[in-house]
């Protein structure tokens, strides 16, 4: 077997049907903030505590089958011990790694930025490897406002998601190529769609310039919808047509699998919109999730920071991926009896 086709049958394991990925990456900063929220104090035990309750959750490898980590993370152990990578890898769900260095402002383009983290990254990607990680995350920000964003913001943001993935893959990684246009601001689906087809029209052109294999990537985009502050937000249904007409035109299908990010939805926005989406099947790629706050949310608030409350907030998580797994069928009900996942 030989190493691209590995990389492709971890492609395919990460999305397989019934599963997602869950993305544990916040860096430092951003999960104080949302820790703060609930009334959580934030510290290296709390952070530790926290995710390994999530790792540790009933039922987690049966929706959950791979888990971006934080640089932090990657490296620390449970409570007991264990290394994180290993309470991982016992449930057979595979250890990923955000390698990017975060979006910094694009010297010459106001309002706009760039992802960074290029240099030395061949060399973090080697010692990524050695401590387990399999699969990689890069996520460029792209935002919608008057005259934005510009095609230099575009190109530049692309460019580094290319590099990036080509290095990933010659280290071994399967990579995630993250462009997420924000939800930000009080523009409608239309303006959502126009953007996100521009953006990934310009991502898949610097790939195929820097020779990324698509099979053996996936792709994590945003959903196409309307702004926070837009009036009316639109229906599943709506939601749907448009991302999957934007992925049509813009998405080759080599590309195996498309693990959507939440970008600021609900929680239950976000599983009836992927549902929705898989209800309009077959596609090309296989739709999954790749969420954050959109699988964590209720379980952080009731954790709040309690050991007396990890079983209520195991089950809350274990509700909302079971909910996801069946949204990545087209078999959500949208009721909290998830047995059926």
């Amino acid at each position: 077997m030989t190493a691209a086709t590995d990389l492709d049958q971890l492609a395919f394991h990460l999305t397989r049907p019934g599963h997602g990925i869950l993305a544990a990456d916040e860096s430092t900063g951003t999960i104080e903030k949302r820790f703060t929220a609930c009334g959580i104090s934030c510290s290296e035990e709390t952070r530790r505590d926290y995710r390994t309750l999530l790792f540790t959750s009933p039922r987690f490898a049966e929706a959950i089958a791979g888990v971006i980590l934080y640089e932090e993370t990657l490296f620390q152990k449970a409570a007991d011990g264990d290394p994180m990578v290993r309470v991982l890898e016992r449930q057979s769900v595979v250890p990923g790694i955000k390698v990017d260095k975060g979006a910094k402002p694009l010297a010459g383009y106001p309002g706009e930025t760039v992802t960074e983290g290029l240099d030395g990254l061949r060399e973090r990607l080697a010692r990524y490897h050695e401590a387990g990680a399999r699969f990689t995350k890069w996520r460029a920000v792209i935002a919608i406002a008057e005259g934005l964003p510009t095609s230099g913001a575009l190109e530049a943001n692309a460019e580094a998601l290319a590099r990036y993935a080509a290095l990933a893959q010659e280290q071994g990684f399967v990579p995630i190529v993250e462009p997420e246009v924000l939800m930000d601001g009080d523009h409608d689906i239309d303006r959502c769609a126009g953007v996100t087809e521009r953006t990934l029209r310009a991502v898949f052109a610097a790939l195929a310039r820097h020779r990324v294999r698509l099979e053996a990537m996936i792709l994590k985009p945003n959903m196409v919808v309307d702004g926070k502050k837009h009036p009316r937000r639109s229906p599943p249904e709506t939601v749907a047509e448009r991302t999957l007409g934007v992925l049509r035109r813009a998405v080759p299908a080599a590309v195996p699998a498309v693990a959507f990010l939440s970008g600021g939805q609900s929680p239950e926005e976000a599983t009836r919109n992927l549902d929705a989406m898989n209800r309009l099947g077959p596609h090309p790629w296989r739709l999954s999730f790749s969420f954050a706050r959109a699988l964590q949310e209720d379980a952080m608030r009731a954790w709040a920071g309690r050991t007396e409350n990890v079983v209520r907030a195991q089950a809350a998580f274990a509700r909302r991926a079971a909910c996801n797994a069946l949204a990545t069928q087209g078999r959500y009900d949208g009721a909290d009896n998830t047995s059926a996942a």
